[in-house]
């Protein structure tokens, strides 16, 4: 019958109920929303208190100490829980309001205030994780240790592939940041097959490695090699029923495909001169936030589900007042752009944008007060927005105490905000399950509620 019928067969054989190019569900479970998801990870932290949550009470009372009674016990990171004086300081950038909510934004995001019409801000965020790799895995994962399943190869795997030819699960990373470390269990499959893991785009001219045919080997010598190999691949399978070979069929298969459209997909060529300035200077350089912000939207075009982008160096302990000026000069223009580029192409209903770090940073000061200050992690509340989706637009969801410290209403826990996200792409949380170990598991683990009030 062909290479075809192999791989047909070998994929309708496999574990857990899989069958070929849909996912492990034949449909959603309800109508859906969103069919993809573009989610702008700010690792290290972003500070809500200089970005989207105004708190002038810390402005006034800059320099006292932080009242134990708004403390309330709370655990501080060992880097400045054992300080003598944790003094309130306020915030040295300007804020105004946007947008139908009267949203407060940061005069470090003017470009973000544009499109507050567009947003669903969530002030109320919050999380156990004190720390950097538990607090993205968690977010990444549903789970603080490694290991789990990641959100994008959840949705690979319940969801499937729109576009046969480009992955379902696409990873950029902006190019030459510090900051904490960006490992590759945060797009990783888990316990899941290994074909819904995310592929990593590189800023170079060959974004997928060893994607070209070597030198000297036509195209049709390829593609006849990849027919021997899947015999030999389907031979191993029927006598070692392992899914990890179906698994490497499918990946050799992609790759073969993917040397058509990847291309297509990465250049930029054809992108008019307005749209490319609307991104801002950046655009051209390959790897930065703005390019990969732009190519995340040619991907959705293209019907990718799940694009995940990364933009490290928000951890700012020290040298906040110089150093967030920087992270938003570089972010601020393309996340805005991105919204209303997809907006302007009618995709932005059908396209859920997020944008958010791990946790928010403290109120009081890391160290001694100076001109050029940093914040500590702070995991009890922290900001985030999103935007198209089906989200409510020109909302703002939670509310923090005077001091920025604690959530007095609205809030919404990590795996709220997976449950919801699900529920936007039509998955209900509890019922997209893989066994593993003896044991069902979910994107959610055992919690998660929807948070309706954020829905259009």
């Amino acid at each position: 019958m062909g290479f075809g019928g192999l791989a047909l067969n070998a994929l309708l054989a496999s574990d857990n109920g899989e069958a070929g190019r849909h996912g492990v569900l034949d449909r959603p479970h309800f109508a859906p929303r969103a069919k993809r998801v573009i989610y702008l990870f700010m690792s290290g932290g972003p500070s809500h208190l200089d970005l989207l949550d105004y708190k002038p009470v810390l402005n006034q009372r800059n320099g006292e100490q932080l009242p134990d009674s708004v403390r309330g016990g709370q655990r501080l990171t060992g880097m400045s829980g054992n300080q003598s004086s944790i003094p309130l300081v306020g915030s040295p950038f300007k804020f105004s309001q946007h947008g139908p909510a009267g949203a407060w934004f940061s005069e470090l995001l003017p470009h973000t205030a544009s499109i507050a019409e567009d947003l669903c801000v969530l002030r109320g965020m919050h999380t156990e994780a004190i720390n950097h790799g538990p607090g993205v895995t968690y977010f990444q994962t549903g789970s603080q240790i490694a290991g789990r399943p990641s959100m994008g190869a959840w949705l690979s795997y319940g969801l499937g592939q729109e576009n046969q030819n480009l992955p379902s699960f696409v990873v950029l990373i902006t190019k030459d940041k510090g900051g904490q470390p960006i490992g590759t269990h945060l797009w990783g499959s888990g316990f899941l097959p290994a074909k819904h893991q995310g592929v990593l785009f590189r800023a170079s001219a060959d974004p997928v490695l060893y994607l070209r045919n070597p030198a000297g080997v036509a195209d049709a010598s390829r593609r006849r090699m990849l027919d021997r190999l899947a015999e030999l691949h389907r031979h191993q399978y029927e006598g070692t029923p392992d899914a990890e070979i179906l698994s490497r069929i499918d990946h050799y298969e992609m790759a073969y495909r993917m040397q058509g459209s990847i291309p297509e997909a990465t250049d930029f060529s054809d992108e008019p001169a307005h749209v490319l300035a609307s991104y801002g200077p950046d655009v051209d350089k390959p790897g930065s936030f703005a390019a990969n912000c732009l190519q995340a939207r040619r991907l959705v075009e293209r019907g990718v589900p799940f694009v995940q982008l990364y933009h490290q160096g928000w951890d700012q302990h020290g040298g906040l007042p110089k150093g967030l000026p920087r992270q938003c000069l570089e972010t601020d223009q393309p996340a805005a752009a991105l919204v209303k580029d997809l907006k302007q192409r009618g995709l932005l209903d059908e396209t859920l944008v997020i944008w958010g770090g791990e946790f928010g940073r403290t109120n009081y000061c890391q160290g001694k007060i100076q001109d050029n200050f940093g914040r500590d992690h702070h995991p009890r509340c922290f900001s985030m927005w999103m935007a198209g989706g089906g989200v409510k637009a020109g909302a703002v969801h939670g509310e923090t105490c005077d001091f920025g410290y604690n959530i007095v209403k609205g809030g919404v826990h990590i795996h709220d905000f997976q449950a919801t996200v699900l529920h936007l792409l039509g998955i209900d949380h509890e019922r997209l399950t893989y066994k593993f170990q003896g044991r069902r598991y979910r994107l959610t683990d055992i919690h998660g509620e929807l948070v309706p009030e954020i829905l259009a």
